[in-house]
């Protein structure tokens, strides 16, 4: 399985709406966001995303999907930019809500990832995809939402 880590800056672009997506999520399974993706040439539907929140703590992964569409071209603020869905499975607030850190991120086989891109959509390091999966799935069985403390 390929996956794909798309970037959020909180000061770059205001998630509004963020509340409400979660519990679009939560109540009927299905939230579909659009983003923006450097590895266009790559990138497939069904491969597994990743969202890192950037710019302000805490950072790390707070959400996560697969991707629903091919790379199409969209405008934003008069430029043009390749851009997929997401179909997202777990959403967290990052203010509210415990994320999966860098501080675990950047430890052991993860340290050799990126974890804060340039560009959202950056392909995880294939040997690494399986293992942040894992990371990710033991994080989430910790987590109030989806698991016992």
């Amino acid at each position: 399985m390929k996956a794909f880590l798309f970037g959020w800056n909180p000061h770059k672009f205001e998630w509004a709406g963020l509340e409400a997506d979660i519990e679009k999520l939560k109540t009927t399974g299905e939230l579909i966001d659009n983003w923006s993706v450097a590895s266009h040439k790559t990138v497939r539907p069904g491969d597994r995303a990743y969202v890192v929140r950037l710019g302000v703590e805490p950072k790390g992964i707070f959400a996560s999907g697969y991707i629903a569409s091919e790379p199409y071209l969209a405008s934003r603020k008069g430029r043009i930019y390749h851009r997929i869905n997401i179909a997202f499975d777990v959403l967290l607030n990052p203010e509210k809500e415990r994320i999966l850190t860098f501080d675990i991120l950047k430890t052991g086989n993860l340290a050799g990832q990126t974890w804060s891109p340039q560009a959202s959509g950056i392909s995880i390091r294939p040997h690494l995809a399986d293992e942040v999966e894992g990371v990710w799935l033991d994080f989430l069985g910790e987590h109030p939402k989806f698991g016992v403390i």
